[in-house]
């Protein structure tokens, strides 16, 4: 990967990578000597244990290169000592000779850390993550070199597992390494689940966002018509079906309470992946140009992390003040509004964004564009209440009577399941009579959002009068 750039007598390159190790095996190249420094070992040629030179100290090591010709030297967490000044005046120093003797300074680490005096000097490279076809082999030659036995004694064969290959995808040679031998060791073979769930670590080493366990899409009551178009784009993400348009992103849009969220967290269960919510409002900070930082940071953590389904609730909290972000808050949210969109539009990682919105008329027109579709959830009908009330006695075990769904027009879902917990203390009547459903305390904004919606958005319910569809279940 770097042969063009010692060809072309590049002095130093920078080299972005958490794989430290792996980098030395990917970047020794013919026609050129590899050594490799760090501050505990001093020099050694790359690959090998055997030191040649204890050269602890920074500024020897680089002057050291300076005595060899087609030579590279690669600098372990040098950046932790570039704000040396003796450190910036031997690369300056250096430069002109190893340009010269075709020598190249590298230096490996794991992100941008460059002083002014030295950052037009360095070209920056990355070091991509392990393929899913070099994760395959690594699992094949793993599952070579273990030997498990049953409760009988017996061995166990060993069979690399192509799905669990590509749920590791994102993770470094290490992390992939360790998740599959977790898996071996809990299950006794490559398990995707295992590997998701070790992967899970990413987003909570990111501090950035959080990883929650999807509902069940049982628990969601009505919404057909949501369901059927989520059900029906899940299909392009099935092997075999490359060829078709992957969904990107869906913004729910209505009525508080009428089950927006848990629909975005049963998706996850749909699609069989992993539920992670982005709280864009928390990666605010006061420091100038750290909320963009930490956007920036957010979104390579979900490009690396893959297929997984993203959850922004009530969107609009926060990009309701992108158009006078100037005036409040110097541009910041703004700033973190263009990227989002932006990556929102370019990526090519299989994520299905699921923001929701309770006043989506705060949105800007740009945001409402990047979505695949808009739907409105309105209040639930007459059937879609009889379900929810069928999904309430059972998760409670409460005693609403199906004959009440026409009682509670008007009414949430989260009033239903509110009427559920509290007539188990009250009493089914005094409950019912103790609840003001939000159609009568909103009226006019409940009004309002179902006239927007009319000509500008999908209806997410079932249609009155139509049956919700059941699965019929045949006793013989």
């Amino acid at each position: 990967m770097i042969r063009d750039y010692l060809k072309a007598g590049y002095p130093a390159l920078l080299l972005l990578t958490q794989e430290p190790h792996r980098a030395e095996n990917t970047l020794i190249t013919e026609g050129w000597q590899f050594y490799s420094w760090n501050c505990l070992q001093g020099i050694r040629e790359a690959e090998k244990p055997q030191v040649v030179d204890e050269i602890r100290d920074p500024v020897e090591a680089l002057n050291w290169l300076g005595n060899y010709q087609d030579t590279v030297l690669l600098a372990h967490n040098l950046h932790l000592f570039i704000e040396i000044p003796e450190v910036i005046q031997a690369i300056q120093n250096g430069l002109t000779r190893w340009k010269s003797t075709g020598c190249c300074l590298i230096m490996i680490s794991p992100a941008v850390q460059m002083r002014p005096e030295v950052e037009k000097i360095f070209h920056v490279l990355d070091l991509p993550l392990p393929s899913e076809a070099d994760i395959f082999s690594m699992q094949q030659d793993l599952a070579k070199g273990v030997s498990l036995q049953d409760g009988n004694g017996s061995p166990v064969e060993i069979a690399a597992d192509l799905p669990s290959a590509r749920a590791a995808k994102g993770l470094t040679e290490f992390e992939a390494e360790t998740a599959f031998a977790l898996s071996l060791v809990r299950e006794g073979r490559f398990n995707p689940k295992v590997i998701t769930a070790v992967k899970a670590q990413m987003i909570r080493k990111s501090g950035l966002m959080e990883f929650w366990e999807p509902a069940s899409i049982s628990d969601v009551g009505g919404l057909e018509s949501l369901k059927t178009y989520i059900r029906n784009r899940a299909r392009a993400f099935e092997p075999g079906n490359e060829h078709l348009p992957k969904l990107k992103a869906i913004l729910l849009a209505g009525v508080p309470g009428t089950g927006k969220s848990l629909t975005s967290k049963a998706t996850a269960s749909i699609l069989g992946w992993p539920l992670i919510r982005l709280d864009i409002g928390a990666l605010k900070e006061s420091l100038v140009g750290e909320s963009e930082r930490r956007m920036r940071q957010a979104t390579r953590v979900i490009d690396a992390f893959g297929e997984s389904t993203i959850w922004i609730d009530e969107c609009e909290k926060v990009f309701a003040g992108v158009r006078s972000s100037g005036e409040t808050d110097a541009g910041t949210t703004a700033s973190m509004f263009a990227h989002f969109l932006t990556w929102l539009q370019e990526t090519r990682t299989p994520v299905l964004i699921m923001a929701t919105a309770n006043d989506i008329s705060k949105l800007p027109t740009e945001f409402i564009r990047r979505f695949d579709a808009v739907f409105f959830v309105d209040l639930p009908t007459t059937e879609e209440r009889r379900e929810i009330i069928r999904i309430m006695n059972r998760k409670y075990n409460s005693g609403i009577p199906e004959a009440y769904a026409e009682k509670l027009q008007g009414y949430t879902g989260s009033e239903i399941e509110q009427l559920a917990k509290d007539s188990l203390f009250d009493g089914l009547h005094e409950a019912f009579s103790a609840i003001v459903p939000i159609s009568r305390t909103m009226r006019e904004e409940v009004t309002a959002l179902r006239e927007w919606a009319k000509s500008r958005a999908r209806i997410a319910n079932t249609p009155e009068g139509q049956e919700l569809q059941q699965r019929k279940i045949r006793a013989s």
